[in-house]
């Protein structure tokens, strides 16, 4: 009655205040949910207030998307929606709404603010920016019962992906960049970690905090990652992940290479256009990886670089990334994550170290010599954590294996990387597992 404007009440500082004292509590409980439904449609039922009618379909239109009614009352819901769809735009919505939600399930959190506003609003369509790594960006339609994985296989069609196998949603707020799990509902996570976010960020003189994100769609997983296998991947992501990384120094490369990959680096910036060949020595930082550029003079390396250039002649930007992913495709490193992390559990190493993430599993690198000093494949970790400031890593048997403690602000990332490559090893393993058992039977 409060949100309708049927029932006096005290101004809420958030949009979504009212809704969530409505729905979280029949989230919680279940015999509330008919409860929820009886309530909305006897306050829309004979309402002599448009405005407060109107208010009342929103409420509906948002219950629809989460969660259902019971059985018992299924009948005389779709019944309501039905008798009103001539005259109420939004009561055909809700029954397909309706529908949908018990078919894909119900969410587990009340409607996001984008849900609440956009339905405020009269708009049943929510378009939502997605951002890649090549600097674009793109609108996609996302209504409450999307799913993760049924948004990124939305992106990857749009985009002209041959597979949206091994990407992932990832949603940039605050300081903290967080994947997407494929099966959760993507308005379900980003509500959740709004509110995961609130408690750990106290409000400062009654100010809530400033939660707004952005969603980001890029390359997770790189176990079936093969150069020039599509071109669209390689073009818009795979280039553009790497090159960073590359820039940082995380990989270990000869100056050979580093002329090679400034050349193709340049040409994917300037296509064919020399002009900018005398400001080699003063982009280098942006060609070559600052360890790597010490090696010999900004000169020499402008005469390398040059060298290298014209040997490609004609080539186009797309296929200068493609080279420049070829070269690394070579290395032991390409598509890791990595993290620098400092250990205090193994005297053999180092104290800082970096760690690479990637299909062969976790390894442990010299930052200064950029040499592998281990790799444990995922086989042979057996338990991991992590918290605010540290990672846990055991490898092994829990009562005799190793173990690798690190500091580290990104452990999450570490934590929810490695879970993710060993949950896509045990899928792997249990697909060739199968056809060998029908074989197996049919003997």
């Amino acid at each position: 009655m409060k949100y309708m404007g049927d029932y006096p009440s005290k101004r809420f500082r958030q949009t979504t205040d009212l809704t969530d004292a409505i729905f979280e509590p029949a989230l919680l409980h279940e015999p509330l949910r008919d409860e929820v439904y009886c309530q909305l449609i006897k306050q829309i039922t004979e309402n002599r207030l448009p405005s407060s009618e109107e208010k009342g379909w929103e409420l509906l239109w948002l219950c629809t998307g989460i969660f259902a009614c019971s059985s018992l009352l299924m009948r005389e819901v779709n019944q309501v929606f039905r008798s009103c769809s001539s005259k109420q735009p939004l009561a055909h919505d809700c029954l397909s709404r309706l529908q949908k939600t018990i078919r894909v399930g119900q969410r587990k959190y009340p409607p996001h603010i984008v849900e609440v506003e956009a339905i405020q609003h009269k708009t049943t369509q929510i378009f939502h920016k997605v951002y890649f790594p090549d600097d674009s960006d793109q609108a996609f339609e996302v209504d409450s019962s999307t799913r993760a994985k049924e948004f990124c296989a939305v992106v990857a069609q749009r985009l002209g992906l041959k597979s949206s196998e091994g990407f992932s949603l990832f949603v940039k707020i605050t300081d903290k960049v967080i994947s997407v799990p494929e099966g959760d509902f993507f308005f379900d996570f980003v509500r959740h970690l709004t509110e995961w976010l609130k408690k750990a960020r106290p409000t400062r003189d009654g100010q809530l905090p400033n939660l707004t994100y952005q969603v980001f769609f890029m390359k997770k997983l790189w176990s079936t990652t093969v150069v020039g296998k599509d071109v669209a991947a390689d073009s818009i992501f795979h280039y553009h992940q790497e090159l960073p990384k590359y820039l940082r120094g995380y990989h270990k490369c000869t100056k050979e290479e580093g002329s090679q990959l400034a050349a193709l680096i340049y040409r994917v910036r300037f296509g064919e256009d020399k002009r900018e060949f005398p400001s080699i020595p003063k982009m280098l930082r942006e060609l070559i990886p600052a360890d790597l550029s010490r090696d010999q003079s900004p000169d020499d390396w402008k005469r390398a670089i040059v060298a290298s250039f014209n040997k490609h002649a004609g080539k186009s930007k797309n296929d200068a990334k493609i080279s420049f992913l070829r070269i690394i495709y070579r290395w032991p490193t390409f598509g890791s994550a990595f993290f620098e992390v400092k250990q205090t559990t193994e005297p053999n190493f180092p104290e800082n170290l970096l760690i690479a993430i990637n299909k062969s599993g976790v390894n442990l690198i010299n930052p200064r010599t950029k040499d592998i000093l281990a790799t444990y494949p995922f086989t042979k970790i057996s338990n991991w954590s992590s918290g605010n400031t540290y990672f846990h890593m055991t490898i092994g048997s829990l009562v005799k294996g190793s173990r690798l403690l690190c500091e580290t602000s990104l452990g999450y990332k570490m934590d929810d990387l490695l879970t993710s490559y060993i949950s896509l090893m045990l899928t792997t393993m249990n697909k060739q597992k199968k056809p060998a058992t029908l074989r197996a039977v049919k003997k």
